[in-house]
């Protein structure tokens, strides 16, 4: 097949603003591109796309980011508009490609979708945020089924009314994470430092243990970072930036734990699937696409949302887990050949050469 990928327009690929949709779409196209397919990608300038085709790079303001707006906010396209823009490329280099695939969270491209001639097929990476998006992707499923695709059962749920969207987990090249058996007297937490993510009852939980916690990720809101840095005086916080994947899984591999606290509906979390397959059991709150991916009391524990009390009780329980089970679990379930197998029927499905379902 002859795919176009068009990227996330909040940011440059390679950048990790985007968070895992970038490491789900860059990792999808090597996956495909190793099996003869062609994938070319559309994205925002300053993009480092690997040996994937670069075939058009758009300039441009990126839109607001969708978590930190209410659910009635308007469309707004700042101008010039690099996702506008995204599209535009997209759309003129359309009759190349059997498919395009937009990975973005965004009323545009979906809205477009009966304009184009070639298909266009939607990964939505977040659960129900704003109105106008719900609106859009049900209009799509309406015109073209089968064409729009989320990670978990429990994102799904969050779109209310909206139904046959197809679910597809992720998954991660497992080589490029070495299992560690022998933890170091750490914990760590890896995300966009930003509210709804909850760092502040990771690093609650880890003082309340008397534990240092080590936090990997892009500082995308340093005001929040601060304050509750000073709301946790007694936390012992190690800030190691975003890093590339063999130096980040080299700082998560020796951890006793993981901690995932959102404070939202976390469509799958890819960080989850990293930590396990470095052996690392995993404490997250019984919230989002996490709560799908780890097996209770098995390849780590499941609390009640919003609870560091309860973060603080799971990690005492820590020697009960199998590290080995840990990776088992992510190379029996959450490898990259089964999520691009995953991929690979769905688009199949609805190649442009064949009758849609």
């Amino acid at each position: 097949m002859r795919l176009l990928f068009v990227a996330s327009a909040v940011g440059p690929l390679g950048t990790g603003i985007a968070g895992g949709v970038e490491l789900n779409l860059l990792n999808l196209a090597h996956a495909l591109q190793a099996r003869g397919h062609v994938v070319h990608i559309v994205a925002p300038a300053g993009s480092r796309t690997g040996e994937i085709p670069l075939v058009w790079q758009a300039q441009g303001l990126p839109p607001a980011f969708a978590q930190g707006e209410t659910r009635d906010s308007p469309v707004i396209l700042p101008q010039p508009s690099v996702l506008a823009n995204l599209w535009e490329g997209a759309r003129a280099l359309q009759n190349d490609y059997d498919l395009i695939v937009n990975w973005g969270y965004d009323w545009l491209p979906l809205y477009l979708t009966r304009f184009f001639q070639t298909p266009v097929l939607h990964v939505i990476s977040m659960g129900s945020l704003l109105d106008h998006i719900d609106s859009a992707i049900a209009q799509v499923l309406s015109d073209c089924p089968g064409t729009v695709a989320v990670h978990s059962q429990a994102q799904a749920e969050t779109f209310v009314g909206i139904e046959n969207l197809v679910i597809l987990p992720c998954g991660m090249d497992l080589s490029a994470y070495t299992f560690c058996s022998k933890p170091e007297n750490y914990l760590v937490w890896i995300g966009r430092i930003a509210p709804e993510k909850g760092l502040e009852d990771a690093l609650a939980a880890a003082a309340l243990a008397k534990l240092p916690l080590y936090v990997l990720g892009r500082l995308q809101d340093p005001g929040y970072f601060a304050q509750i840095q000073a709301d946790n005086p007694g936390a012992i916080l190690k800030y190691c930036g975003f890093l590339p994947t063999d130096e980040m899984q080299s700082v998560v591999g020796k951890a006793k734990a993981l901690l995932v606290t959102p404070k939202w509906i976390e469509a799958f979390g890819n960080v989850v699937v990293e930590a396990l397959a470095c052996g690392v059991p995993v404490i997250a709150y019984r919230r989002g696409g996490p709560a799908e991916t780890v097996l209770d009391a098995i390849t780590g524990f499941l609390t009640p949302p919003d609870d560091p009390s309860a973060l603080v009780a799971a990690i005492a329980k820590l020697d009960t887990i199998d590290r080995a089970r840990c990776r088992a679990h992510a190379e029996e379930n959450y490898t990259l050949s089964v999520m691009t197998d995953r991929f690979e029927t769905w688009f199949r499905k609805l190649d442009k050469s064949q009758k849609p379902i």
